[in-house]
């Protein structure tokens, strides 16, 4: 046994399932201390059950559980629980109780928290949702992880969580803060223009080999910044997925003769020019 997801569904729950049963089932298998990645999908009704629970119950059979390296909590569907509904809790206390945890990754932000976040070992941490709020942003910025290679951000809109700017996000970056970082991913933006021109010459982009600025609102003003940047053509990669530029701007990526993603070309309301972040609700 090396990956399990556990998940209770609509009809499952109405018959009296519980997460916690489940695990606590899971935490009672022979192999169990052979279990390296877990998913917690739908905990039952999550759009009006925090992930409370599942927190204590980890927490609570965490000594069963001594090789877990990767945990998911909150992968569902749509047809599950739309993304901008799924509430959350404070999950720090998961990352105390798994020391030797590499990989974690959240997906929902209503009710989520990450306090007093630090840990030695984790190398990855992925936050999807529809909107971020500014406090958790300030959490990650305050955060404590010497090992942290992957930071893969959601950050969505207003509408649905994200309360903050451009002011909140650039403590993110500041050099020296997360010093194995190579992947950063601060995505499915409402202002991805402003968040392309702050990274176009940041110094965090020296130690970067992946830049992900993918699902967001990115237009011809954002991606100008971007291309004349000499710091960016020294990337291994960067992803523009789900983008608003112009066709001769995505000409001029494909002529760059660097690893780039411009797939998904989008194109806003003419009358308001509204542009949509990929994932929101």
């Amino acid at each position: 046994m090396t990956e399990v997801k556990l998940k209770v569904d609509y009809d499952e729950y109405e018959n009296g399932v519980r997460i916690t049963k489940l695990i606590e089932d899971l935490s009672s298998q022979p192999d169990s201390a052979q279990l390296t990645s877990l998913i917690i999908g739908d905990w039952g009704q999550a759009y009006e059950n925090s992930s409370e629970d599942v927190v204590r119950s980890l927490v609570e059979h965490h000594d069963r559980f001594p090789s877990l390296r990767k945990l998911f909590i909150g992968d569902m569907g749509f047809e599950e629980c739309e993304v901008s509904w799924i509430v959350q809790t404070d999950l720090s206390p998961l990352l105390a109780a798994y020391p030797q945890l590499e990989s974690f990754r959240i997906k929902g932000s209503n009710g989520l928290a990450l306090t007093n976040l630090k840990h030695e070992n984790l190398k990855e941490l992925v936050i999807i949702c529809g909107g971020l709020g500014s406090d958790v942003l300030q959490q990650i910025a305050e955060a404590s992880l010497p090992q942290l290679e992957h930071l893969e951000l959601y950050l969505g809109v207003d509408e649905y969580g994200f309360d903050g700017g451009l002011e909140n996000l650039l403590p993110l970056i500041e050099p020296g803060k997360f010093p194995k970082l190579t992947f950063l991913g601060l995505k499915n933006s409402e202002i991805q223009d402003e968040i392309a021109e702050a990274l176009a010459d940041a110094p965090i982009l020296d130690q970067l080999e992946t830049l992900d600025l993918s699902d967001g609102t990115l237009s011809d003003q954002g991606a100008e910044a971007l291309i004349q940047s000499d710091r960016i053509k020294r990337l291994k990669h960067l992803d523009l997925h789900h983008h608003y530029m112009s066709d001769d701007m995505v000409k001029r990526w494909t002529e760059t003769g660097i690893s780039v993603d411009v797939s998904e070309q989008e194109k806003a309301d003419d009358e308001n020019d509204w542009r949509y972040p990929s994932i929101t609700e």
